[in-house]
């Protein structure tokens, strides 16, 4: 569980909901079924209107990975890059294809691979970087996803604040019911800002900082599988691929 993730989520509404209370109010008046399927329905319509099914699908998919996530920084990675470049340099590279099925990682078994097949360092670098850069632009779609629902979003909460001012307008007869069928009818405007500005926008930019992260560890397993088709010393492949990890301390050794 993403502690970040869900409690910050937790904390925004009950702040939130908190200060209404403190001034007064109730659940009641912001828990409004019409103003929510307008303004989420709305929203839902106009992001699959600009981004294909698919895509829409996969980032609905990356919701559940916003709460349920867990990560070494890459130390497990790295651990496995210095155990293949001290294999390598006591048995020779083709020693390596042995392990390539219990490698869980595809990139760094296919660089492997590529490396224990005999290809040339340049000319992998090329290949891998092509992958990198095609998996970097298909993860950065689901971001986006997130970021046009958080700029949709406010905009249809006004069209439902409108539509319930109209509303309101057509029974002014009963001026009795009059301030409370405007209050309702901001609530749509609550929804619409409220869901972008602490889901919708926070959601994309803790995606798209995954995505970054996970590039990373690309870009260290083809910098490790390359240090190891140059001969480099094991222990200076440790210290080379901890800059991935934003310059941590190499783990010390019993």
């Amino acid at each position: 569980m993403d502690a970040g993730s869900l409690g910050g989520l937790l904390l925004a509404v009950a702040g939130i909901l908190a200060g209404l209370l403190l001034e007064g109010g109730h659940l009641g008046q912001v828990l409004q079924p019409t103003a929510a399927m307008i303004v989420f329905g709305g929203t839902l319509g106009a992001v699959m209107l600009q981004f294909p099914l698919r895509t829409v699908g996969r980032a609905a998919l990356r919701l559940v990975r916003l709460f349920l996530h867990r990560s070494d920084g890459g130390a497990a990675l790295l651990r496995q890059i210095v155990t293949f470049a001290n294999k390598a340099r006591r048995h020779g590279i083709i020693s390596l294809d042995q392990d390539l099925e219990a490698i869980a990682d595809p990139f760094l078994r296919q660089a492997l691979t590529l490396a224990v097949d005999g290809t040339e360092p340049a000319e992998l670098r090329r290949i891998m970087e092509v992958q990198i850069e095609n998996a970097t632009e298909n993860e950065a779609r689901i971001p986006a996803v997130f970021e046009s629902a958080g700029g949709f979003s406010p905009t249809i909460g006004i069209i439902g604040a409108v539509i319930g001012l109209i509303q309101v307008m057509q029974h002014l007869d009963h001026m009795d019911q009059v301030g409370r069928g405007i209050a309702v009818a901001f609530v749509a405007t609550i929804y619409g800002v409220g869901s972008a500005n602490i889901f919708f926008l926070p959601a994309a930019g803790k995606l798209r900082q995954r995505a970054r992260d996970e590039q990373r560890l690309k870009e260290m397993a083809l910098e490790g599988v390359i240090s190891i088709i140059e001969g480099m010393n094991p222990r200076m492949i440790e210290i080379k691929l901890q800059s991935f990890r934003g310059g941590q301390a190499p783990e010390q050794r019993a």
